[in-house]
């Protein structure tokens, strides 16, 4: 028997916003009465003692005598009379005899093992409410997308749906109708990324086959796990109760086919739907067209013709069916009866390679350490050649005899399976492991990998082949440091410090400007002192940098770049001049004047090195 959970999350792309709204710390709550589960403490201070002092007996001291002779009684051989409950329970707390005084081995006590609060809210226990969301819906909010020259809303809050406020709707419409109206840019990778990551979490802890179900949901088949849980209803109170602890509203629905369960979470009304078996065709059948998943075109042409529910197709034959609405709706149709089956892609967690070597005897010399090391990696090669893989970082871990463990990684500047380069790299960080008392277990894994196809070695001698540098950017980085290897690109700015950026060692920037540019281009522009110009479009004759005076016989200029007004206020008016110039002992370097030369507001007119040539 097939059970099919769709799950439902209509508010995600805002929720999701608001969730990272969320405070780090929540803020104190005012105290709630609540009733205790535990009975109430006993008064540690009765007040005026009724026992009287000095020489006075408890009591339960009498009452202990029940069960022994009058003899040892002491006050004139009397044996008193046992009291009964009602009188016991008249005492005060403190004056009560035990349970030993009372004839019995031992008292009671209470189970020292408390039940712990269900997931899904049982009665009698009061279950903690979870973080609350930063100004939760208390201002309407919608995002919206580019969809060619308009912006069209893709989600609304519940406050904005009450204000008629809609999802397809223009963005223009919107602002329109509410003015206080809070509009963000819809992020659907992002969206998609947390469905992502709630199905693989579904993999491993609710069931083995879990799919992403749209933009919205996800699909789960609980075939034979839902015993596991309890059952499927205490199941899916669970999952609800989970998901509003992470702030996300959503409805579920378990059916015998994935298209009831989808209809029946998005339009059944209910957060929580488990219909039996066998139940599919009438509980679908009031429920609108647009549950079954039918296009736009196949809706259009429903309403043209009044059909408006489920249950006005059933009685339809399936030949005028497909002609007026297309076959895809005699398909939907089909399936969400269960009469035609619709597979489920579940998701696949990532393995990450990982091979292990246990020892039987603690290693701790180079060459020992060195050689299996060896036998990591190749064992970790003939993995990823199964898998199709490269390898870009790696992690050796080291476990010593007294529970340490040491990790010692590497990145590869691309995808590679060369296991002797692998070990040349490993070989350079060998002095990096302490192996103190010896090393009993040594394994490697693949954080981070690519794919690896196999390359055509080609068949003529006399193809060229271009070099493979990754190799020697691998040992001159494992050496150097990851960081001192690096090439500069381009990136869209007119300000010269903004127009590169940090590269891969082994990428091929793109994108330089035609203007020439010097070699070096200092991390800041450098003050100029001593500056002897002609203003407003001659280079400097003369300037001092850094302590020494250069005397120019040549240059070129001026490059006029200003500021990007955009970015700040500050560079509204802004304006540099570049010159190339050289001086006497042919060095030469790249200036700029701040300012056009004429107008004060375009800049002070200082002077300053940017660059050197060569």
């Amino acid at each position: 028997m097939i059970r099919v959970a769709s799950l439902y999350l209509p508010q995600l792309p805002i929720e999701r916003l608001r969730r990272l709204e969320r405070p780090a710390k929540p803020p104190d709550a005012p105290p709630v009465p609540a009733q205790s589960r535990f009975a109430a403490p006993i008064d540690d201070d009765p007040g005026a003692c009724s026992v009287p002092r000095g020489g006075g007996w408890r009591p339960g001291a009498r009452w202990a005598l029940a069960d022994h002779g009058a003899a040892s009684w002491p006050r004139e051989g009397a044996r008193p009379d046992k009291p009964s409950q009602a009188e016991i329970d008249a005492l005060p707390a403190h004056q009560r005899p035990t349970m030993r005084e009372m004839g019995r081995r031992s008292e009671a006590a209470d189970n020292p093992f408390k039940a712990i609060p269900p997931d899904e809210g049982a009665t009698g226990y009061a279950v903690a409410a979870p973080l609350p969301l930063v100004a939760a819906w208390t201002r309407p909010t919608i995002l919206i997308e580019r969809v060619g020259q308009r912006d069209i809303v893709t989600a609304a809050c519940p406050v904005a749906q009450e204000l008629g406020l809609r999802p397809g709707m223009a963005a223009a419409h919107a602002r329109a109708l509410v003015v206080d109206l809070d509009v963000r840019d819809a992020e659907p990778d992002h969206d998609r990324a947390l469905l992502d990551r709630l199905a693989l979490h579904a993999v491993g802890h609710w069931t083995p086959t879990a799919s992403v179900a749209g933009p919205d949901g996800l699909w789960l088949d609980l075939t034979g796990t839902t015993h596991l849980f309890g059952g499927e209803a205490r199941f899916c109170r669970r999952l609800l109760r989970f998901l509003h602890r992470l702030g996300f509203t959503a409805s579920i629905a378990i059916a015998g086919s994935p298209g009831t369960a989808h209809a029946l979470a998005r339009y059944g009304g209910e957060p929580v739907t488990v219909l039996p078996p066998g139940r599919e065709i009438e509980a679908i059948a009031d429920l609108p067209l647009a549950a079954l998943r039918l296009t736009p075109e196949a809706l259009s042409s429903a309403a043209r013709f009044g059909l408006e529910s489920v249950a006005d197709l059933y009685p339809i034959a399936r030949g005028p069916l497909a002609r007026r609405l297309g076959m895809t709706t005699v398909t939907r149709l089909d399936q969400a009866r269960g009469l035609v089956a619709e597979p489920i892609v579940p998701v696949v967690p990532f393995e990450e390679p990982r091979v292990e070597r246990r020892l039987l005897e603690p290693i701790s010399t180079a060459e020992a350490i060195t050689q299996v090391i060896g036998d990591l990696i190749d064992d970790m090669v003939g993995v990823l050649q199964a898998r199709g893989l490269g390898l870009r970082a790696a992690v050796l871990i080291c476990l010593r005899v007294d529970g340490v463990e040491q990790r010692i990684g590497l990145g590869t500047a691309k995808a590679t399976r060369d296991a002797q380069h692998l070990k040349r790299m490993f070989a350079m960080r060998v002095e990096r492991i302490e192996p103190d008392l010896g090393i009993e277990a040594m394994a490697l894994t693949a954080p981070r990998v690519e794919d690896l196809m196999p390359v055509s070695l080609g068949t003529g001698l006399a193809e060229s082949s271009t070099p493979d540098l990754a190799p020697l950017v691998d040992q001159l980085a494992g050496r150097a440091g990851d960081a001192a290897l690096f090439r500069i690109g381009a990136q869209e700015s007119d300000v010269p410090e903004r127009a590169i950026v940090r590269a891969d060692a082994l990428a091929c920037p793109s994108g330089w400007p035609k203007w020439k540019r010097p070699a070096r281009l200092l991390r800041r522009p450098e003050l100029l002192s001593n500056v002897v110009a002609l203003l407003p479009d001659h280079p400097p004759r003369r300037f001092v940098w850094r302590g020494q005076s250069y005397r120019v016989v040549a240059g070129d200029g001026p490059e006029r770049i200003h500021g990007e007004w955009w970015r700040s206020e500050r560079e509204m008016w802004a304006v540099r001049d570049y010159f190339r110039v050289e001086a006497e002992g042919g060095e030469r370097f790249w200036l700029f004047r701040r300012g056009d030369g004429v107008e004060g507001s375009t800049g002070d007119h200082s002077w300053y090195m940017h660059g050197l040539f060569g």
